[in-house]
């Protein structure tokens, strides 16, 4: 694996993104989780995950760098494989808690919101979906997952305003569910866990898929229609020149 590293502990599974100093997304990252992920559904000995990132960076989201230069079967390759993880993700019928340690906009908080509960850092840290002012349009079904946590009117609010909060905030409004220092994170996510594989797991799984019944309909949906107007504003004149503006704003952080 290039892109994470996964450790056992008291059969539970970490799984900690570990992709350069951000942990941006791109598509080999996606199928490494995919295929962990799936290998640990099935897998009786292991009875949840934590994600996490590395200090500082949960995931900055989208590799926007490298994914400006994918050509157009490339782009729309990557997207089905990105919306598949989020089926998968939501689908996912073990405990999954997300330890947020550090910045989680866009597609880090994507992955954020198909977990069961989530404890973020303490610290100046982001999180939210701020894709509109990026010029990339939400598919409705994670316009769902985000309003799922907390509530529709909120969802369409911060959607459409592309809103980044801070932790208090995101705690709040119910998207956040804990927070801690960062030297205490992975114990409170892992006191979670406990909680949640102490009880009679199939009773548990059951009860996790029957409360997300709606949710998992709703990414498990034929997205072709909602990828093609992804799509075509992605390559739109105005979406490729703020996305040419953030990567050379991106460039210069990283080579200050």
């Amino acid at each position: 694996m290039n892109t994470i590293k996964v450790t056992i502990q008291d059969k539970v599974a970490i799984i900690s993104l570990d992709r350069g100093k951000s942990n941006a997304i791109n598509e080999e990252m996606v199928d490494e989780l995919q295929k962990m992920i799936l290998n640990i559904e099935q897998d009786e000995n292991i009875g949840g995950v934590i994600l996490t990132g590395k200090e500082g960076f949960f995931t900055a989201g989208l590799d926007l760098i490298e994914l400006y230069d994918y050509d157009e079967n490339q782009i729309k390759i990557f997207w089905v494989k990105f919306l598949d993880l989020v089926k998968t993700l939501t689908s996912f019928k073990k405990p999954l808690i997300s330890a947020i340690s550090g910045h989680s906009p866009a597609g880090g908080c994507v992955l954020a919101i198909t977990c069961d509960y989530r404890v973020m850092a303490e610290g100046k840290y982001i999180i939210g979906l701020n894709e509109v002012p990026v010029g990339i349009i939400v598919p409705d079904s994670i316009f769902e997952l985000y309003a799922f946590w907390i509530g529709k009117g909120k969802a369409y609010q911060n959607l459409l305003e592309g809103k980044l909060m801070g932790v208090d905030e995101a705690k709040n409004i119910g998207l956040i569910d804990h927070s801690a220092p960062i030297t205490s994170l992975m114990t409170a996510a892992q006191k979670k866990m406990q909680q949640y594989i102490q009880l009679p797991a199939t009773t548990w799984q059951q009860t996790k898929l029957n409360l997300r019944k709606e949710l998992i309909s709703k990414v498990s949906e034929d997205q072709t229609e909602t990828l093609d107007i992804m799509l075509k504003q992605w390559w739109s004149p105005s979406t490729r020149a703020i996305l040419k503006t953030i990567i050379q704003n991106l460039t210069r952080k990283e080579n200050a």
